[in-house]
């Protein structure tokens, strides 16, 4: 039986692939799963057309995080802190900061997007990553200042 795969099935395909299975195979599993159809005139029609709809909605994609990435490279992030009597920290800096400092300039990204090796504890200007999809890659600098000199 010729069929149109809906999902990614391991061994037999990728979502939106035309292929050949036995028709027990089909009929008692990839079709009740939901991970096929029957490949029909009809039904491949529609593929195309899914197929068109979906490539120009990862097109607009694309071009959405083309944009936030050029928009956030060369940022500067400046967050402010407490520091003791002997210029010991209170508190570390992580992505979750990072993040709050990128939110207030108006950036919608999230924490996972954020690359840093390891909290930050001192004082100075570092550059950080912010990865994207697509292998879309943005460097931003996080400023540390303390709470006194502002």
């Amino acid at each position: 039986m010729i069929i149109i795969l809906l999902k990614d099935v391991e061994n037999i395909g990728k979502k939106y692939e035309v292929k050949e299975v036995k028709d027990g195979y089909a009929r008692n599993f990839l079709i009740p799963q939901g991970l096929a159809e029957p490949a029909t005139k009809e039904a491949l029609k529609k593929l195309e057309l899914r197929k068109e709809i979906e490539e120009k909605e990862a097109e607009d994609g694309l071009k959405e995080i083309q944009s936030l990435a050029s928009n956030i490279d060369g940022q500067d992030v400046t967050i402010v802190v407490k520091i003791g009597k002997e210029d010991q920290f209170f508190e570390s800096i992580t992505p979750q900061k990072i993040l709050e400092g990128l939110k207030k300039l108006g950036f919608n990204i999230k924490k996972r997007q954020i690359e840093l090796a390891e909290p930050i504890k001192t004082l100075g200007e570092f550059p950080v990553k912010i990865k994207f999809e697509h292998n879309l890659e943005a460097e931003i600098t996080v400023i540390i200042v303390e709470e006194d000199k502002i």
